[in-house]
């Protein structure tokens, strides 16, 4: 079946942020033809959430197409309208298992021109290695944080630094941690004043919210 595309490329004119492309549940083929719609509108593609497979088809199709794997994330071309600010964000993550949703929210960022680093495995599980790190962590002024299990990080984060707080909820762990739902309660149930909360393993989501922020205090 050959649908209609219905990218939305207003979106950049309403609210400042181009469409990023959920990549897990379209063939190559709808890939491929949204790819090429926002090319010829001289728009940056950015397709979350594609296995090596469907990237794999579009690299030998777009010579300029980048794939990082361990993201799941896909890019083709430049944006052409960047953020210009001197604003940070740090995008706090409890363990390597929670890597991918970190680099979905870092390569999102970037697109836009805005300085990340991540700070991987500073999971409470070993406080020392958060609190090692605190000091270059509280640079930063935006925080994203990225926690699976039962999710403490985002509220031990929030009670030691001022920054706006972004909270991803990770589907890692076993048995009552139900693909990330424990984590998304306890980051919902924090008691640290002021911490926004996104849907599980919602990397983008939280790069977006990040942006939001800094073109408001920029």
């Amino acid at each position: 079946m050959n649908l209609d595309i219905r990218f939305d490329f207003q979106r950049r004119e309403r609210i400042g942020l181009v469409e990023a492309i959920w990549g897990a549940d379209k063939s190559v083929d709808q890939l491929k033809r949204i790819s090429e719609e926002v090319l010829r509108k001289k728009e940056v593609v950015f397709i979350t959430r594609i296995n090596s497979e469907k990237a794999n088809y579009l690299l030998d199709v777009y010579q300029e197409a980048r794939f990082n794997k361990d993201a799941n994330c896909l890019i083709i071309g430049e944006n052409l309208n960047k953020v210009y600010t001197t604003k940070k964000v740090g995008i706090v993550s409890g363990g390597s298992s929670d890597l991918a949703v970190t680099l979905e929210a870092q390569l999102a960022l970037e697109i836009y021109g805005v300085s990340c680093k991540s700070f991987i495995d500073v999971g409470v599980a070993g406080l020392h290695r958060l609190m090692n790190q605190l000091e270059e962590i509280n640079t930063y002024d935006v925080l994203i944080v990225c926690a699976g299990m039962e999710g403490a990080l985002a509220t031990v984060v929030g009670g030691l630094l001022p920054q706006p707080i972004i909270a991803v909820p990770i589907s890692v762990g076993y048995g009552v941690s139900k693909n990330g739902l424990t984590a998304l309660n306890s980051m919902l149930s924090s008691c640290s004043p002021g911490i926004t909360v996104m849907n599980i393993d919602n990397g983008y989501g939280a790069a977006m919210a990040a942006l939001r922020i800094i073109k408001c205090i920029n």
